[in-house]
């Protein structure tokens, strides 16, 4: 499949089609190939689009695949929410998937651990996973309801967002579980990144608010200019600020550390953005519309 021609340009925002509008893009992430690959969530399908020509290659695995990352072992890992299976796929693209011991768990979020395996997080049955590069799965409760997406913190734990529990856990590798309830009440928090200053950033879809807490469990919220700007994904820039996409805006924005916060438009305020990721020096969103959003990071 080709790269359709770029549909919008503002000179620091640049949009391309790589799928049908009801294909779905959702989350994103840079290859251990150097490409960019997504996620085609109502289609079932993976994609990676090169980046010399923009070529874009579809590969028809997995059932609902949400949330992907790079994993330690060369491939790509991803979450089959629909299917409540763990995906791997090859850069060659062969692939495998692998059975949660909880069914029906809805694995979401997922990330590279600090022990060389794959956690993921059980939103429905409130747990967090570990699947080893060989496939052994292991879980352990979360601590407190709904576990969303997940990060490895700078303290060597895995830290989510318990996004029906208004709260940030934080676990251990051994399962050791902690809740940081949120000063917000309903500030609904979903996606979580490692920050450039050793603390981690998460979005209030319900609140309007970017957060910010420390290892110890400090917390700051920072207000967006819109309140219904419903904030989802986030992640570390390669410009030492941290990136989130609007959903409910079209927009994504920029918060430094000292937060200090920018926004920049998109095409369409319906069109829907949810993952975003560092890639080739820009931020790279996910447009569930059917496109990828690049965004030029200027000094």
């Amino acid at each position: 499949m080709n790269e359709f021609n770029e549909s919008h340009d503002t000179g620091s925002v640049r949009e391309f089609t790589v799928s049908d509008a009801d294909a779905g893009p959702y989350a994103l992430t840079e290859g251990p190939d150097g490409a960019l690959w997504f996620t085609l969530v109502h289609r079932g399908a993976v994609a990676r689009r090169d980046p010399d020509d923009g070529l874009v290659t579809v590969h028809p695995d997995g059932d609902g695949p949400t949330v992907i990352t790079a994993g330690p072992d060369g491939a790509l890992w991803f979450t089959e929410y629909r299917a409540h299976r763990i995906g791997r796929l090859t850069p060659e693209g062969d692939y495998a998937s692998f059975a949660p011991r909880t069914p029906g768990g809805g694995p979401f979020g997922i990330t590279a651990g600090p022990d060389g395996a794959m956690w993921f997080t059980l939103s429905s049955a409130d747990r967090v996973g570990r699947v080893t590069v060989d496939g052994e799965v292991t879980e352990y409760p979360a601590p407190g309801a709904f576990p969303s997406a997940l990060t490895t913190g700078p303290d060597g734990a895995l830290w989510c967002t318990l996004n029906q529990g208004n709260a940030v856990g934080r676990l251990t590798t051994d399962g050791h579980g902690t809740a940081y309830p949120l000063p917000t009440e309903g500030a609904g928090p979903v996606g979580i990144a490692a920050g450039p200053d050793g603390a981690l950033w998460f979005t209030e879809i319900g609140a309007g608010r970017i957060g910010r807490i420390t290892v110890d469990g400090d917390i700051t919220e920072y207000p967006l200019p819109d309140p219904a700007a419903r904030p989802h994904a986030v992640t570390a820039g390669p410009d030492g600020a941290l990136w989130f996409t609007e959903w409910g805006g079209g927009r994504v924005g920029r918060i430094t550390v000292d937060g200090d916060i920018t926004s920049y438009a998109l095409s369409r305020t319906d069109c829907e953005p949810h993952g975003i990721t560092a890639h080739d020096g820009a931020l790279w969103c996910a447009l569930e519309t059917g496109s990828l959003a690049r965004i030029e990071v200027r000094p």
